[in-house]
């Protein structure tokens, strides 16, 4: 049988971003069945070496091409000459893919396009409608994407698929052996310090590019003067895993230098890991931040609910039906305090959502003074709702779901629109 094959334009699949790593998941959930076969353009990284590569245990039938940035229209030509997909699958920010849209009559002359849609905020953006009303389905990966696709161009939404996390990797540890490399790690931190070696010192993660979006800078600054205030230098600490020279944020090392704070009160994890040591770090910390100005969904959070730790996160993109489902809250919600709009000559408008220092201290203490019994409760309802909500299997079937709809669609499929012109 001829199995039915997907281009698919996004981050390197095997890479460890959140674009490249929901792009595997939808590749794996497809290979899964059988019928289907991909070629990846792999890009938004640097690339040592551009030969094709395939991926184990899939051979030919997941076949990666290195590519600058997202690939351009030669690439595509190209590829869709030789290689004759059926579909052409793509994500990530429209912006990356203006030159795409550019050549859609003759991409959409040959194959159907579907767009796994990253949009970060409210107000809708009107001007993106070209791209969505060029696209054959757009699909949203969260409740703020789906809204505005839904307003923007709703003849073109196709179906709401949120992320996920494979929570047979990011769960709860309870592994007696694997509980001892947890417990071994945690007397390690608090051990390393010369200083301030507390047994009972409350841990916060922050998992998240060095990106100024992000808010690295002020997570540190904000979080120093936290410890000033509450006189807990010796009592919390803050990991940051992150990259802390990335040339698209600050230099945090230093920051940290600079504002003395020498005695590993924040500590840098620069060590790249496999989901189930990431799990370990979830499983040792109390609690988890996001304060992002702008996150299209923001996995980390989502991997640390899964794990069954609370949450400190911005209500912001896809962070804020992360920390509650509207009855419940699975850490701290940090409502913005200002809404700027901003924009570029890309980007005309877009809200930045800001929150305050006294608000972020307040949510640090609420996590600090928390027994250990109540954020337990937290973290494990918080998981219930990463398994109800964003379920792995879930993800994966419709997936397989969408593209076989849009396989069947295709048999009649001439990528030609009429429309009424008044």
């Amino acid at each position: 049988m001829k199995k039915t094959k997907i281009m698919v334009l996004s981050d390197h699949p095997l890479s460890p971003s959140g674009v490249g790593t929901q792009t595997k998941y939808m590749i794996e959930a497809l290979l899964k069945t059988g019928r289907y076969q991909f070629i990846c353009l792999g890009g938004a990284m640097k690339h040592v070496d551009y030969s094709p590569v395939t991926v184990d245990p899939y051979g030919k039938d997941f076949l990666i091409v290195p590519v600058d940035g997202y690939g351009n229209p030669e690439v595509v030509r190209s590829a869709l000459r030789k290689e004759k997909p059926d579909i052409l699958w793509f994500m990530t920010d429209p912006r990356f893919y203006e030159w795409l849209w550019e050549i859609e009559d003759e991409v959409r002359a040959l194959v159907p396009m579907v767009y796994y849609h990253v949009w970060d905020n409210f107000p809708v953006p009107m001007y993106n409608k070209v791209y969505y009303d060029s696209t054959d389905y757009v699909v949203s990966i969260s409740k703020v994407t789906e809204e505005i696709v839904k307003t923007c161009s709703p003849d073109n939404f196709g179906e709401h698929i949120s992320h996920a996390v494979n929570s047979e990797y990011f769960k709860k540890i309870t592994d007696k052996e694997q509980l001892k490399a947890v417990e071994a790690t945690k007397q390690q931190i608090y051990n390393s310090s010369t200083q301030f070696n507390n047994p009972k010192k409350k841990i916060f993660f922050w998992n998240n590019r060095n990106a100024r979006r992000k808010q690295s800078g002020t997570l540190i600054w904000w979080f120093k003067e936290w410890l000033d205030k509450e006189n807990l230098h010796d009592k919390a600490s803050l990991i940051m895993h992150t990259e802390p020279k990335d040339p698209h944020g600050q230099d945090l090392e230093h920051i940290i230098e600079h504002l003395g704070l020498k005695d590993r009160q924040i500590m840098l994890s620069t060590q790249k890991m496999p989901p189930e040591n990431l799990a370990h770090l979830y499983s040792m910390v109390d609690c988890t931040i996001n304060i992002s100005d702008a996150e299209g969904f923001g996995l980390a959070t989502l991997e640390s609910l899964s794990c069954g730790t609370p949450i400190i996160a911005t209500m912001t993109g896809g962070l804020q039906e992360q920390v509650t489902n509207g009855n419940e809250e699975f850490g701290v919600p940090l409502i913005p305090t200002s809404k700027s709009v901003i924009g570029s000559q890309q980007v005309p408008y877009i809200y930045e959502d800001r929150i305050n220092k006294a608000q972020f201290h307040s949510a640090l203490t609420k996590i600090y003074k928390m027994g250990k019994e109540e954020r337990n409760r937290l973290g494990l309802r918080g998981r219930e709702h990463v398994l109800e909500n964003y379920n792995f299997n879930t993800l994966q079937q419709k997936w397989v779901e969408l593209i076989d709809q849009v396989i069947e669609n295709r048999e009649n499929y001439n990528g030609i629109r009429f429309k009424e012109v008044a």
